[in-house]
């Protein structure tokens, strides 16, 4: 096992032992389907206009909830749009020197001017702490919700730069935003392209099967076909025929296990990074340039 995979199992091990008593799905298990979720999830967009941080209202099968977007560079309806969201708890616009927002690293911190218009997403309850995170993600029915709300909120954002005919429109993602990115695809396909990093379509598997399980209650871990069941998505990922994903996996990843999601991708190409999960997030050139080749133009560094 190399470095890579270690880091990956010390990090995991750890945040599980810090978790304690609020491990995710450790008070419910109880949700309705992924499919279901997305069909009684409806969100609102703010009227757009130009840059800035834009709230989202959102109804779901939890309540309402308070997505967000933030457009950080808008250079008009002839540049090519890039959807992006973020990993598991993350602070998705925490842009100041030093953070970990992936966004911040793949795009902000770019030696070469991006040509596209660039927007942060941010899902459900990464606003405030990571303890109120990990609190709503005791129940099963939040996270699926939290899912459908980004989705849906991608969904809204195609149509509208759709609508001012934009000449391509991008989603792409980290881990968390990853799945999100192949949902959409999975249930709308109505980007031009999606660039998935450290996803797949078996969503189950990374709380039941690999390292992340140390991440998840016992209700969960004694019941694996009931998250395989809400979470997984694979047969409606199979089901889009368009050649338009571009996934990158890494092939030491103890959280997105390499084998089982890159069968997800049937005859896709696969962009295979020689990293783990978390040394994939240190190198944000390489998915800079990976992202940025699906583009349109986007010149590469």
């Amino acid at each position: 096992m190399n470095v890579h995979a270690i880091l990956d199992i010390i990090t995991v091990s750890l945040a599980g032992a810090a978790l304690r008593n609020h491990k995710f799905f450790s008070k419910s298990i109880e949700s309705p389907s992924l499919a279901e979720h997305l069909d009684t999830t409806t969100v609102q967009l703010p009227e757009i206009a130009g840059q800035g941080k834009y709230e989202v209202g959102a109804d779901t099968l939890v309540g309402k909830l308070d997505p967000a977007f933030y457009i950080t560079q808008w250079k008009g309806d002839d540049y090519a749009t890039i959807l992006y969201h973020h990993g598991s708890a993350e602070r998705p616009f925490d842009f100041r020197p030093g953070s970990p927002t992936t966004f911040k690293n793949i795009f902000l911190r770019a030696k070469q001017p991006i040509q596209a218009n660039l927007i942060a997403l941010c899902a459900p309850f990464h606003r405030t702490s990571i303890k109120y995170y990990v609190t709503k993600l005791g129940d099963l029915a939040n996270f699926v919700a939290m899912l459908s709300v980004s989705v849906k909120v991608i969904d809204e954002l195609v149509l509208h730069f759709k609508q001012r005919q934009c000449p391509r429109v991008m989603v792409s993602g980290i881990s968390l935003g990853g799945w999100i990115t192949n949902i959409h695809r999975a249930y709308y396909n109505t980007a031009d392209v999606y660039v998935p990093l450290l996803a797949g379509a078996a969503l189950g598997d990374i709380f039941t099967m690999s390292i992340y399980r140390k991440m998840t209650g016992r209700l969960a871990q004694e019941n694996p076909d009931v998250l395989r069941r809400v979470l997984n998505f694979e047969n409606e990922f199979e089901q889009v025929k368009d050649d338009n994903v571009y996934p990158l996996l890494a092939c030491h990843d103890q959280i997105v296990r390499y084998d089982r999601q890159r069968a997800c991708y049937g005859e896709h190409l696969v962009k295979t990074l020689e990293k783990g999960h978390i040394t994939t997030a240190l190198v944000p050139g390489d998915l800079r340039a990976h992202i940025l080749a699906r583009g349109d133009g986007a010149p590469q560094e």
